[in-house]
């Protein structure tokens, strides 16, 4: 891993390699894939939206993740604010930092990677808080969440057009260490 350089990601610039690496990550086809694309270019236009990538010395992309202040005015915020209401835990949607996306290429994944992209930006965000949705199975994606610090907030939680449901979980900040 100490060949691979975790820093700032001009997301705009670099989306079509970021959604190579989503795609093999998360198993997106092309039409998936060229529905992100703008989504992705939207979010970054929104206030303290951050983004950071993990490069081999070649300057090749292997791992992405990029995040924001939230904003209950904001799609994902409306889906999950029910869920989280019913739990009594909508407070967790107020002055959090979102991580939107994370991943990281599969024969790149298990050597600390997606760690040091999420520990990395939410150390760089003033929020008290981070929240995040994530498939709602037992995956190394949720073991990484819940080593990190976040729990379960809402579970069960279904997106329009998404056929699994998803959890949505929270940590406070800073993250835990190992």
């Amino acid at each position: 891993m100490d060949d691979i350089a975790v820093g700032p990601l001009d997301l705009a610039a670099r989306v079509d390699d970021a959604l190579a690496v989503q795609a093999l990550a998360f198993g997106l086809t092309d039409d998936e894939m060229a529905i992100r694309r703008p989504i992705v270019l939207r979010h970054l236009q929104c206030p303290g939206a951050r983004a950071l990538g993990a490069t081999t010395p070649a300057g090749r992309l292997i791992g992405f993740i990029y995040g924001m202040p939230n904003d209950r005015a904001h799609w994902w915020s409306g889906v999950v604010e029910p869920y989280l209401r019913a739990q009594q835990l909508a407070h967790w949607l107020d002055d959090a930092f979102v991580i939107t996306e994370l991943h990281v290429h599969p024969a790149h994944q298990h050597r600390g990677i997606g760690r040091r992209l999420i520990t990395e930006l939410t150390d760089g965000t003033t929020r008290p808080r981070s929240i995040l949705s994530a498939l709602d199975t037992e995956s190394p994606a949720r073991a990484l969440y819940h080593s990190l610090g976040y729990q379960d907030l809402a579970r069960r939680v279904l997106f329009p057009s998404a056929p699994t449901p998803y959890a949505v979980m929270g940590a406070p900040l800073p993250l835990l260490r190992r």
